[in-house]
């Protein structure tokens, strides 16, 4: 049999990247074939979690591919049925916006316009600081379109930052073979986690 080739697309929220590249290593290890993918800001911006060039070379390293980081080398996705599946981890508030309202102009975004046109899933695990806010009605919108699934979240931090929502990263193999069965993983929402105001 050959391999389930996921697409992994990163976009801004730096801080999340060490879980992001745990999970990444552990799908190779449990045997999917991943393409990384990398929005502008995750493949242009140096930041305090990590360098740019870091980014690039820690994918490199746990998938053995070029992480893709332009408009024209990810729109073949679709068209040549490139991937069975799409996973988009972490996603920001800035990324699922654009999603939500049909704006696909970064790499990881239209990654998974481009998958789309094939009825294959696309997993979206979000990250950011709005999500009980300004990106609430985005999550939803999301949470409506056709094979489109959420890895489960939760309120990352209710005492300091009580709007924020964070995926749990570690759910992520788990929601992938949900949805590729055409399964939502379930509960989408899950506990807060425990916060005594750090």
């Amino acid at each position: 049999m050959s391999k389930t080739k996921v697409g992994f697309a990163l976009t801004g929220s730096f801080c999340t990247f060490q879980k992001v590249f745990q999970v990444i290593e552990k799908l190779v290890g449990a045997g999917y074939e991943i393409f990384p993918v990398l929005s502008y800001n995750a493949s242009q911006e140096d930041t305090r979690f990590y360098d740019k060039d870091t980014v690039f070379q820690s994918l490199i390293s746990l998938t053995g591919k070029t992480p893709f980081t332009t408009l024209s080398e990810v729109e073949p996705i679709g068209p040549k049925k490139m991937l069975d599946a799409y996973i988009i981890a972490p996603a920001s508030g800035a990324s699922m916006g654009k999603m939500a309202h049909g704006i696909f102009d970064s790499p990881a975004l239209l990654g998974a316009k481009s998958h789309l046109r094939n009825s294959r899933p696309v997993l979206v695990a979000p990250s950011t600081n709005d999500g009980l806010s300004t990106a609430a009605e985005n999550i939803g919108k999301i949470l409506a379109m056709r094979n489109v699934y959420m890895v489960p979240f939760r309120q990352d931090d209710p005492v300091n930052k009580p709007r924020s929502v964070v995926a749990d990263f570690d759910k992520i193999p788990e929601a992938l073979a949900a949805a590729l069965a055409g399964e939502q993983a379930q509960p989408i929402l899950l506990p807060p986690l425990k916060n005594e105001g750090k």
